[in-house]
């Protein structure tokens, strides 16, 4: 069976304009902006020369980007061809849901015990950032604020490992799914008000209600 050609430039997403100062940093920021809003394509296979070309850059940040997002598992390099991105499958992003909450709401709640009402409520700018994006319909923008959230969140807890695997688990979580429409600014507006609810509920120190706001943004009730 043929694979299928890479992607041309004029068939690539929206350009972002990239500065010159941290290429590969900025290069993989788009990139991440791009798997989430869609526009880089379960399936399709992109090349760095092209992709280099839209950003005014040269194919070398590109590639370094791009090796990067295959370690996180977003796309597997095709020798001599470019980037394929990576399909996923409900079941797959149910699982990443599911592992994501058994990881964070017994975290969470433990620190609710500990953690001191002014601590949570220094979250609140954090919360206010994901409500912005969320209302503005930015699904790339609420992507980056929802995980500076939940980053957060978990740090209070002081354990650096644990940020590091729960952020890695929830970009993954953020990809789209194959054909599946754009992520609805009202989805996003309900996502973000739960950041709010669980800050409220953890600054009274209702560990019930604090619960009942983490299984419902896991997708657990």
């Amino acid at each position: 069976m043929h694979e299928a050609a890479p992607v041309g430039v004029k068939a690539l997403f929206p350009a972002r304009k990239v500065l010159r100062h941290s290429v590969r940093g900025q290069v993989l920021d788009a990139l991440r902006a791009a798997l989430v809003d869609g526009e880089l394509a379960p399936g399709e296979i992109y090349s760095g020369p092209a992709l280099g070309e839209r950003f005014g850059v040269s194919a070398t940040p590109v590639r370094e980007a791009m090796q990067q997002l295959a370690l996180e598992g977003a796309v597997e390099c095709l020798p001599n061809r470019g980037f394929r991105v990576l399909s996923r499958t409900p079941r797959a992003m149910a699982e990443l849901a599911e592992v994501r909450a058994l990881l964070e709401v017994p975290v969470v709640l433990r620190l609710a015990r500990t953690v001191p009402s002014q601590a949570w409520a220094e979250l609140r700018p954090a919360a206010a950032a994901a409500a912005e994006a969320a209302e503005a319909g930015d699904p790339a923008g609420y992507a980056d604020a929802d995980r500076a959230f939940h980053r957060e969140l978990l740090s209070l807890g002081g354990n650096e490992q644990l940020v590091s695997v729960a952020q890695g688990l929830h970009r993954r979580s953020q990809w789209p799914l194959p054909g599946v429409p754009r992520v609805r600014r009202a989805e996003l507006v309900v996502a973000a008000a739960e950041h709010t609810a669980l800050l409220e509920a953890l600054i009274a120190g209702d560990l019930p209600g604090a619960e009942r706001v983490l299984r419902s943004h896991f997708g657990l009730t």
